[in-house]
C-alpha cells in the first residue's frame, strides 16, 4: 500500500504547468517574428539570443536600459486591461536608451506570475512585441516565470531590458547647452508610467464620482493609456538637426529628469501654459487638491519628452519631429543658473 508520502508529485501537482509555458511560446513566436529586423542572428527559442551589430556603425557604443511598469499593473489587474500594459514597459525602457542619442536594437523581457493565464499572458506580451515593432525594436528574447505563491492569483510583473547603439561621436551628452538654447516639449500620452501609486489613492478618493470621459476616451482608457514611444519622431530629428539634448520624463516630472541633462551653470527656464493641459491631469489636481509643484515632481504633466537644441534650429527641428506626428511646443529657454532651482516653471 503506497503512504501519501511517497505518492509521486509532478512539478504540475507543485503549482508549475510546463505545458502552459510550451504554449505561451507558440504563442508568442509569431509576435516576436514581427519584430525582426537587422543584425538579429538568433532569437526566441534558445538559451541565448543573439545580436550582430549593424556594420553602418563605424564606431558603436552600446546604450543598455531596464524599467517596469510600477503599480500602474494594479489596475491592469483590477480592471482587466492587459493589452497596452506591454507598450509600457518597451516605451519605459527604449525612451530612456533614446535621450543618449542611441538607436534601441533589441528588447527582452521578464513575466513573472504565480499560476500562468497563457491567455492574460499572450494579451501583454502582444502589447510588448507592438511596442517593439513601433519603435524598430526586435523582440528577441525573454524569461517566463511561474512561481506558486509569490503572486496573488489574477497578478503577475514585469521587467524590460533594452540595448541600443550609437555611433561614439553622436552620443548625447548636453555638455554644449549654453544660455539661449531653446526647449521643445513633446506631448505625451498621459500619465504614461509614473505616479500611479497617486493616481490610484486619487481614484480611491473618488470612487462612485469618477467621469465618464476624460480626453475624448472613457475614463478607464484615459488612465491607462499607454506611454508614448519617442523612438522614431526623434531618431529623424536626430538624424537631421543638432540636438544637444533629451530628457525623457518619468518619475520625478519635468523638476527632476530635466536636471539630469543640464551642464553645470545652466537652468531650463519654462513657460507656464506654453503647453496644453489635459482633462485628466485637470481632473487629478482638482480631486485631491495637488499643488502645481507637486504636479511637476510626481507627473510629465503633458510633457513625455524634452529636446534641447539652439534657437536658430528649433523650428526646423519641430517641423520635423511634427512631420513625424509628434505634438510639439516651444516651452521654454536654457538661462544662466543664478539660484538653486535647476527648472524654474513660471
Amino acid at each position: 500500500m503506497t503512504s501519501a508520502l511517497s505518492s509521486p508529485i509532478s512539478y504540475k501537482d507543485a503549482g508549475v504547468d510546463i505545458d502552459a509555458g510550451d504554449a505561451l511560446i507558440e504563442r508568442i513566436k509569431p509576435l516576436a517574428k514581427k519584430t525582426l529586423r537587422e543584425g538579429v542572428l538568433a532569437g526566441i527559442g534558445g538559451f541565448g539570443a543573439l545580436f550582430e551589430i549593424p556594420k553602418r556603425y563605424k564606431e558603436p557604443v552600446l546604450v543598455s536600459g531596464t524599467d517596469g511598469v510600477g503599480t500602474k499593473l494594479k489596475l491592469a489587474f483590477d480592471w482587466a486591461m492587459h493589452d497596452t500594459v506591454g507598450i509600457d514597459l518597451v516605451a519605459m525602457s527604449v525612451n530612456d536608451v533614446l535621450v543618449q542619442g542611441a538607436e534601441p536594437l533589441f528588447f527582452l523581457d521578464y513575466f513573472a506570475c504565480g499560476k500562468l493565464d497563457v491567455d492574460t499572458a499572450a494579451r501583454v506580451i502582444n502589447g510588448i512585441a507592438r511596442g517593439c515593432e513601433e519603435s524598430g525594436c526586435a523582440l528577441i528574447g525573454g524569461e517566463t516565470a511561474e512561481m506558486p505563491g509569490m503572486y496573488p492569483p489574477g497578478e503577475y510583473d514585469l521587467a524590460g531590458f533594452a540595448v541600443g547603439a550609437v555611433e561614439k561621436s553622436k552620443i548625447l551628452t548636453g555638455r554644449d547647452i549654453k544660455p539661449g538654447d531653446t526647449v521643445l516639449g513633446l506631448a505625451s500620452n498621459g500619465v504614461h508610467s509614473n505616479g500611479f501609486s497617486l493616481v490610484r489613492k486619487v481614484i480611491e478618493r473618488a470612487q462612485g464620482e469618477l467621469p465618464l470621459t476624460l480626453d475624448g476616451k472613457p475614463f478607464r482608457e484615459a488612465v491607462m493609456a499607454p506611454t508614448r514611444l519617442y523612438v522614431k519622431p526623434v531618431l529623424a530629428a536626430l538624424a537631421k538637426h543638432p540636438v544637444k539634448a533629451l530628457a525623457h520624463i518619468t518619475g520625478g516630472g519635468l523638476l527632476e529628469n530635466i536636471p539630469r541633462v543640464l551642464p553645470e551653470g545652466c537652468a531650463a527656464h519654462l513657460r507656464a501654459g506654453s503647453w496644453p493641459r489635459s482633462e485628466l491631469f485637470a481632473w487629478l489636481q482638482k480631486v485631491a487638491a495637488i499643488s502645481d509643484l507637486e504636479m511637476n515632481r510626481t507627473f510629465n504633466n503633458g510633457i513625455g519628452m524634452v529636446v534641447v537644441i539652439d534657437a536658430a534650429q528649433a523650428a526646423a527641428c519641430a517641423a520635423t519631429l511634427r512631420a513625424a506626428g509628434e505634438a510639439v511646443y516651444e516651452i521654454g529657454t536654457i538661462a544662466k543658473r543664478d539660484q538653486e532651482a535647476a527648472v524654474v516653471i513660471a
